[in-house]
C-alpha cells in the first residue's frame, strides 16, 4: 500500500469517526427533544381533563349509560382514559391494565408518570396522573402514538448513516488526491534514492531544487535540505575517497619500485657476496620503513577522520609539554621554546597530541641547526614556529593537503600526510588550523573550542 494510500486512509478514518460522534450526539439529541415535546403535550391535555371528563359525563347521560365514562376518547392526536373511583388494580376496559402504582397515584401517595406501553399492536407514550381539580380517588391517563416520533427518527437515523459512510469516503477520496500533491517532494526524493542506488550517481541532488522548496520550514523543506546536504556530503567523501586512493597508489608506487629492484639485484647478482649487497640491504630497509611509515599516516588519516567516542577534558598546553620534552631529547641540535598557559579542551588526548606531534616534526625537518622552534598554547590555540627557508606563497593553500609536498620538500624523507593529519584532527574536533609566514621561518596553528570555566 502507497503512503499516498495510506494519508487517504487516515483522513477517511477520521472525518468518519468525527461524523459517527457527531451522529452518537444529534441522534439521542433529538431523540430526547422530541420526547420532551410528546410529554409536554400530555401533561397539557391532561390538565384539560376535568373539561372533558364534564363533556364526557353529558356524553354518557345522552346515550342512557350505553357509553361508560372509562371507555378511551380520541382528542385528536391523544388518547384519554378516566379511571375512576375506586381504582381497582387489573383489567382496564378498553386500553392498559391498572398497575398497583396507578391506585397509589389515584390516592395521592405516588406523583404522576410517564411510560410506554403497547395496545392494540401501537406502542404509546402514556402519562398516569390524578384527575386534577378533583377529589382523590380517580386517575386520568392520558395517551400518545410514537409512531409520529418514529416517522421522524427513522429517516434521521438513515441520513445519519449516509451521511457518515458517504462523509468518510468522500474525505477518503479528498485525502488521497490531496496527498498526492503534498507527497509529491516526497516522491521526488524516494526517486533521488533509487537513482543513486541504481547508477551510483550522486548527483541526482541537482534537480532536487526545481520539486521541492528546500527553504521552507515544513518537514518537507528539512527532509529535502538533509538529503541534499547528505548528499553532498556523500559525494564529497567519495571524491575524497577515490582522490586518496589515487595519491597513495602513486605514493606506495615509488618505494615499493626501488625496494622491488634492490631484492632483484640481490637475487640476480650474487646475493650476500656482491660488494654492493649491504648498501642494497639499507636501501631496501630504508624503503620498507618508509612503507611502514606512510602505512601508518594512511590508517589514522583514516582513523581521525571520524567523529571519535573518547572525548574528554584535556589539558591542551600539557600535551604540547609532553611533545616538546620528546622531541628535545630526540633533536639535541635544536632549540627548543614554550610558552604554554593553562587551557582546557574536549578532545581525544592522543588524536590531538599526534596533531601537535605531526607539528613539531615539521619544524624539526625544516630549521637549519642549531635552529630554534616555539611551540606556544594560549586560550585553545597550539602555534609551532621554525626559522628555517619558509613556504613560497603559492603553495600556502596546500600545505595541509594529503600528499602535497612542494618540489623543495620532495627530496626530503615523509610522505605528505603529516600536516593532512593536523587538519583531519583539528576538524573533527571543531577546530581550525592555519599557515602563517614569518621573516624567518613559518608559524603553523590550529585552534580548539575552549572548555568554559
Amino acid at each position: 500500500m502507497t503512503l499516498r494510500t495510506r494519508v487517504g486512509l487516515a483522513g477517511g478514518a477520521v472525518v468518519f469517526l468525527a461524523l459517527v460522534v457527531a451522529s452518537l450526539v444529534l441522534y439521542p439529541s433529538v431523540d430526547a427533544n422530541l420526547h420532551q415535546q410528546i410529554d409536554e403535550s400530555l401533561v397539557q391535555s391532561a390538565d384539560q381533563a376535568p373539561v372533558v371528563a364534564s363533556q364526557l359525563k353529558q356524553k354518557v347521560a345522552l346515550s342512557g349509560g350505553l357509553m361508560p365514562i372509562t371507555t378511551p376518547v380520541n382528542l385528536g392526536s391523544v388518547l384519554m382514559q378516566f379511571v375512576i373511583d375506586p381504582v381497582a388494580p387489573g383489567p382496564s376496559t378498553g386500553f392498559i391494565d391498572v398497575s398497583e402504582r396507578d391506585l397509589l397515584v389515584a390516592a395521592g401517595t405516588e406523583p404522576a408518570y410517564f411510560q410506554d406501553a403497547s395496545y392494540g399492536g401501537v406502542t404509546y407514550r402514556v402519562f398516569t396522573t390524578a384527575v386534577p381539580a378533583s377529589r382523590p380517588g380517580s386517575l386520568v391517563r392520558v395517551a400518545r402514538s410514537l409512531s409520529d416520533l418514529t416517522s421522524t427518527l427513522d429517516p434521521l437515523a438513515i441520513l445519519l448513516v449516509a451521511l457518515t459512510v458517504g462523509g468518510g469516503l468522500l474525505a477518503a477520496l479528498g485525502a488521497r488526491l490531496a496527498a498526492g500533491r503534498v507527497l509529491r517532494p516526497v516522491h521526488v526524493l524516494t526517486d533521488a534514492v533509487e537513482h543513486v542506488t541504481a547508477t551510483r550517481d550522486l548527483t541526482a541532488t541537482q534537480d532536487l531544487t526545481a520539486w521541492v522548496d528546500l527553504t521552507g520550514g515544513d518537514e518537507i523543506g528539512r527532509l529535502g535540505r538533509s538529503f541534499a546536504t547528505m548528499m553532498t556530503a556523500l559525494d564529497d567523501a567519495v571524491h575524497t575517497q577515490r582522490q586518496l586512493v589515487a595519491d597513495a597508489s602513486h605514493e606506495l608506487r615509488t618505494p615499493l619500485t626501488s625496494l622491488t629492484t634492490n631484492l632483484e639485484l640481490l637475487a640476480e647478482g650474487g646475493g650476500a657476496l656482491d660488494p654492493d649487497a649491504p648498501a642494497m640491504v639499507r636501501a631496501a630497509i630504508d624503503q620498507a620503513t618508509e612503507l611502514r611509515s606512510l602505512v601508518n599516516d594512511l590508517i589514522d588519516l583514516a582513523r581521525y577522520g571520524r567523529e571519535t567516542a573518547r572525548t574528554e577534558d584535556t589539558r591542551l598546553d600539557l600535551l604540547a609539554e609532553a611533545v616538546l620534552r620528546r622531541a628535545t631529547a630526540r633533536t639535541p641540535g635544536l632549540e627548543f621554546e614554550s610558552a604554554l598557559s593553562p587551557c582546557l579542551v574536549h578532545v581525544d588526548p592522543d588524536a590531538v597530541e599526534r596533531a601537535i606531534a605531526n607539528l613539531v616534526d615539521n619544524a624539526v625537518k625544516w630549521s637549519p641547526p642549531g635552529g630554534r622552534v616555539l611551540i606556544t598554547v594560549a586560550d585553545g590555540e597550539c602555534a609551532v614556529s621554525d626559522e628555517g627557508r619558509g613556504i613560497p606563497e603559492a603553495d600556502l593553500p596546500f600545505v595541509f593537503g594529503r600528499f602535497y609536498r612542494s618540489p623543495v620538500a620532495r627530496s626530503l624523507p615523509g610522505s605528505g600526510l603529516g600536516l593532512a593529519i593536523v587538519r583531519q584532527v583539528v576538524q573533527t574536533h571543531g577546530g581550525t588550523v592555519c599557515v602563517e609566514p614569518l621573516d624567518r621561518g613559518v608559524r603553523l596553528r590550529f585552534r580548539l573550542p575552549v572548555v568554559p570555566d
